[in-house]
């Protein structure tokens, strides 16, 4: 995994500023480090891995094809878009955009991307690195994957490398797939060499050589399979909504959320803002520091119960599966049950219900119907792949959702799992061809869904009783002092009783 890296004077002198060193303190898995200590890798590493993959396309490119006159400063800037294209990530990376902002600014319409231009603005600004206007647009622009951004006379087909919006398959992929697997410890067997020698431009788009079709394939499913086993493991999912619900308590006092539209202030919001919560002595914050303080020891949201919900289906799933319906629910079955357990606690806020969308890249739809190919025999002739040729065993769609459900209080694990299931069982039955056929035609290997109608069933290996309350670090600490209580006590009796004896 290690390359030496060639870096320009140019290039250090963006990255030796704040505002790229920033990246250094967020770490690229956010949440997922809790689970895999080996995902220690941060945006700062990340960049500039797609800041080396950007260069060696496009200069590989240019190789090839001098007829499209690739200049050194096209090449710079599609390089410093790469190295700048994940500047704006907040705390966490995706929590804090994907859950934390909408939370308590649902009005904002903020995205990473936003706030990567923002700060790539402000990195020039503040440290008096002059580019022409016309290039500064440009590299905004490739960061956003926006061709309408910048200047017409820019070549369309630089936008395919950094941020591809055509089919998802650009450098940032190709590295953050490659640098996630080998850091969990499942590297990945892809070529990125190859693919990269495989890149050629035909009507102003990036194509690729047809041997490299598997390739790609393994490209989007090793997305899809990170997503579905890593980026949504249930641990990583809980401890993400503990530090959304700690942020949310602290805002007010903090004011964090206000601070992502203020470039000096953005620039220290990192995940070290979990430790500067915790070493405050503001009264206030005691609340946010006792969620954090509930991460550090594992005590943590439990895992009620969840399923893989099909595509066509997600918008029936989330209309019915509420944490409001599952609490109403999970009060009469009590009822029913005459538990007694104490349920004034038991409110929709102590209940999450978590819909993950996991993907190839391009939602329901195939990647590769969008990317086209062409062979040694004809490197100037393009065309999309058909039926055969490349594997058959594809999906009838290349997304679906993972949907969970979490307690953040353990007492009632088993009660809101019978209250989840009681809902699962009012979900109508309704043939999936009815819900939400493929929005537009796919060619190649995707298939149309299946017209069954599959019945809703419970998942037997997360079933526990109504009443079941699962060990946490607390009780297991008690335990295990009762346990050495009782050790020494057996201990003491048996060193008295051979006293005794000697006598």
């Amino acid at each position: 995994m290690t390359t030496m890296i060639a870096v320009s004077p140019l290039l250090s002198t963006i990255m030796d500023t704040k505002q790229f060193q920033r990246l250094r303190h967020i770490k690229q898995l956010g949440t997922s480090y809790e689970v895999w200590p080996g995902a220690s890798h941060n945006r700062f590493e990340h960049c500039l891995g797609v800041a080396h993959l950007a260069r060696a396309m496009a200069k590989r490119i240019r190789k090839k094809q001098p007829e499209l006159g690739i200049t050194d400063r096209d090449i710079d800037c599609v390089q410093i878009a790469g190295l700048c294209h994940d500047l704006g990530h907040g705390p966490w990376s995706h929590v804090w955009d994907g859950l934390f902002i909408p939370s308590v600014a649902p009005e904002k319409k903020w995205k990473h991307e936003d706030a990567s231009k923002m700060m790539f603005k402000s990195l020039l600004s503040c440290n008096g690195i002059n580019l022409p206007e016309k290039d500064v647009q440009f590299i905004l622009a490739l960061i956003d994957g926006e061709p309408s951004q910048c200047s017409p006379d820019e070549k369309l087909f630089l936008f395919d490398i950094v941020a591809n919006k055509r089919n998802g398959l650009d450098v940032d992929k190709f590295d953050y797939i490659a640098r996630d697997s080998y850091m969990i410890g499942e590297p990945s067997k892809i070529s990125l060499i190859r693919l990269i020698k495989s890149a050629r431009v035909i009507d102003n788009e990036i194509c690729y050589d047809i041997k490299d079709v598997n390739q790609l394939h393994e490209i989007c499913y090793t997305r899809f399979k990170l997503h579905k086993m890593i980026y949504n493991h249930k641990t990583a999912k809980a401890i993400e909504y503990m530090i959304v619900d700690a942020l949310i308590l602290a805002d007010p006092i903090l004011k964090i959320a206000g601070q992502i539209d203020i470039p000096e202030k953005f620039l220290y919001l990192t995940d070290d803002i979990m430790k500067r919560i915790q070493s405050s002595n503001d009264p206030k914050l005691a609340p946010a520091q006792a969620i954090f303080d509930r991460v550090e020891l594992r005590d943590l949201y439990k895992f009620v119960d969840g399923r893989v919900v099909e595509w066509e289906r997600r918008d029936l799933f989330r209309h019915h599966i509420t944490r409001e319906r599952i609490v109403e629910e999970a009060l009469r079955l009590a009822a029913e049950e005459r538990t007694a357990i104490d349920l004034t606690e038991l409110t929709p806020e102590s209940v999450i219900v978590d819909h993950s969308m996991m993907h190839y890249g391009m939602q329901e739809k195939n990647p590769l119907d969008f990317v086209k190919f062409y062979s040694k025999r004809n490197f100037n002739k393009c065309a999309s792949t058909q039926k055969g040729d490349y594997s058959m065993l594809m999906p009838p769609l290349f997304a679906e959702v993972n949907m969970s459900v979490f307690t953040k209080l353990p007492q009632f694990l088993g009660l809101v799992q019978a209250g989840y299931r009681a809902v699962l069982k009012s979900i109508p039955d309704i043939p999936t061809t009815t819900l939400s056929p493929p929005s537009t035609p796919t060619r190649g290997h995707s298939r149309k869904p299946s017209s069954s109608s599959a019945s809703i069933t419970e998942n037997s290996f997360t079933t526990v009783p109504i009443n079941f309350v699962p060990a946490t670090p607390s009780r297991k600490r008690s335990s295990l002092k009762r346990s050495l209580d009782s050790s020494l006590s057996s201990f003491e009796d048996d060193e008295r009783s051979s006293k005794r004896q000697a006598k």
